[in-house]
Order: structure tokens, then C-alpha cells, then sequence
């Protein structure tokens, strides 16, 4: 986990106002703790499992964890990463994803040779390289390629990034919001070392949960038939391998509504009985962008 000198003072006094997040000061990540939890620092962290492993040491109160991206689908390995890492869901936050051609103060759009960044960053910003004629260069991460760029000192050089990470290496925005899609989007979830399960009259929730199915015929078909019948809405399903066996698949899920509420409880209970190891990872409140999107989209 590498430190950040805005935190590290408050790291060992009071790690209920630190979030931790993935990646370098800048990220996407970090933009996300920022906008969802403006009142505490930010703790970046190498690794998603450094970043859980600050919250169960009790470096920092919460972890900001990418989950799905609107143009380039899940983030790899985070949900083999999620039931073990000993944390709860408490929230979900969705970050619009605004990327930036960043460069030196100074630098012309037109002595441009190269533009460095994440390899998702760089396909959702193929226009734009191709207008320009750029040569894409890819890095581990976007605020990690503002951080080399602005060291290297070269004109030449540009980075595909968030305002927030010219900010704090010294570039300027060449061009903003240049992503292709207009529609990019990240969703996030909110981290923790204990549940906070919201009252079931608290308003819209989403309940997050992991089981395995029996090995015998039609038992997924069988184990999902109690949301169909008890008007529960599955809003994502997915399967990956465990243990390396190709016939053991473990499934994410997440659907709307409270345990607590009839349908849903009804519903985990035929789940129970076609499946086993359900445990539910959390139940939290839903972001309104779910509400604004489901306006639009009927529009």
C-alpha cells in the first residue's frame, strides 16, 4: 500500500474519515471517493486487496471498489476479490467518466507524438487519437501516466487522465471530455469492516449476494425461479469459475429490494434450497442514478 502524505497523519489517529481506493493519487478511483465522500482524505493503495486490507487493519473506515464500467464492461477479477475479502457493502456510487488529454503547460496539440494511459482509457478515446495521429502507449494506470509524463518533461508526450490528476502533477487540459462514448459511466461500491443494513422502509435497496448451485440438472433454472414467482428484479447475474474445477461455478448476483421484505426473503429462501454457500455480501441503499437512467431510457 503506498502512503499518501495527505492522509498520513490521520491514518493511525482516525481511519473513520480515510477512504482507501486502487491506484494513484489522481485515478478515477480517487475522483470517486472524492465526489461520493468529499468529507475524508483518500488513501491510494497498489492493489484492491491492499485496499482491503487497510480497511480490516483499520487504516482507513472505507474502501471505493470499481465493480462494472458502462463502455468496458466488469473489472477484471473483483468478483473473485469480493467474497473474500472480509468486508460488507454499505453503498454503491456511479462516477461519469470524464477523460482529458493532459500535457505540459505550454504544449501544443499539434507537436504531439504519443498519449500514454490505461488501456481502457485509450479505447474509449479512439476518435481523438485518431484524429490526432498519436501513437497510443499503455500504462498500468491513468493517474500513474500523468505522474511519468509530467516527470519525463517532454512536449511531445500527452496522457489520457482525469482533470483531477493534472491538478495534482502540474498538466494542462489540452482537450476535455474526450471520451467516445457519452454515456461512460463506472459504478462503484462502498466497502466496510461491518454491515450497515438500512431500515427496509428506508427506501429502494439492493441486496448483493454469492451462491454455488447443486451439480444436477436444471438447478440454476430452479434455484432462480423464486425471484421470477415473488416479483424480485435480478439486476445482474454472473458466473466464474472457483477452485479450478471447470464443473464448480460460483455465481454474483444482485437484485433489487431488502431481505426483509416478503418477496425478496421468499425468494433467498428457494435460492437456500437449490443451492448452497448463499451468503449475501450487502444490502445498501440505491444511487439515484438508477432512477435517472430508468427516466431517461423510457423517454
Amino acid at each position: 500500500m503506498s502512503g499518501n502524505p495527505a492522509v498520513a497523519g490521520e491514518t493511525l489517529a482516525d481511519p473513520g474519515r480515510i477512504i482507501a481506493f486502487q491506484g494513484a493519487p489522481g485515478a478515477y478511483s480517487d475522483l470517486a471517493c472524492r465526489t461520493a465522500r468529499p468529507e475524508l482524505a483518500t488513501l491510494p493503495c497498489r492493489s484492491f486487496e491492499d485496499a482491503f486490507a487497510a480497511v480490516r487493519n483499520e487504516l482507513a473506515g472505507l474502501a471505493m471498489i470499481p465493480i462494472e464500467n458502462s463502455v468496458a464492461g466488469r473489472v477484471a477479477d473483483i468478483h473473485h476479490l469480493l467474497p473474500n475479502s472480509g468486508l460488507h457493502i454499505i453503498g454503491e456510487h456511479y462516477q461519469r467518466v470524464n477523460h482529458h488529454l493532459l500535457g505540459l503547460a505550454g504544449a501544443r496539440i499539434e507537436a504531439l507524438t504519443h498519449v500514454h494511459s490505461h488501456i481502457h482509457a485509450l479505447n474509449q478515446c479512439r476518435a481523438m487519437i485518431r484524429e490526432l495521429g498519436l501513437e497510443a502507449v499503455v500504462r498500468l494506470d491513468t493517474a500513474g501516466a500523468a505522474a511519468e509524463v509530467a516527470e519525463a518533461g517532454d512536449p511531445t508526450q500527452a496522457v489520457i487522465a482525469s482533470e483531477l490528476a493534472g491538478d495534482i502533477y502540474g498538466l494542462v487540459s489540452l482537450r476535455g471530455n474526450i471520451e467516445d462514448a457519452q454515456h461512460n459511466t463506472t459504478r462503484f461500491l462502498l466497502m466496510a469492516k461491518a454491515p450497515l443494513l438500512p431500515h427496509r422502509k428506508a427506501g429502494p435497496c439492493m441486496t448483493s449476494l454469492v451462491f454455488r448451485i447443486r451439480n444436477v440438472p436444471a438447478a440454476l433454472y430452479k434455484a432462480l425461479g423464486g425471484f421470477a414467482t415473488n416479483g424480485v428484479n435480478m439486476t445482474k447475474l454472473e458466473s466464474y469459475l472457483v477452485g479450478g474445477r471447470f464443473n464448480a461455478a460460483q455465481f454474483y448476483a444482485e437484485v433489487e429490494g431488502h431481505p426483509e421484505n416478503r418477496g425478496l426473503r421468499t425468494a433467498l429462501e428457494e435460492l437456500d434450497f437449490f443451492s448452497h454457500e448463499v451468503r449475501i455480501l450487502g444490502v445498501y441503499p440505491q444511487h439515484p442514478y438508477r432512477w435517472q437512467r430508468s427516466s431517461e431510457d423510457s423517454e
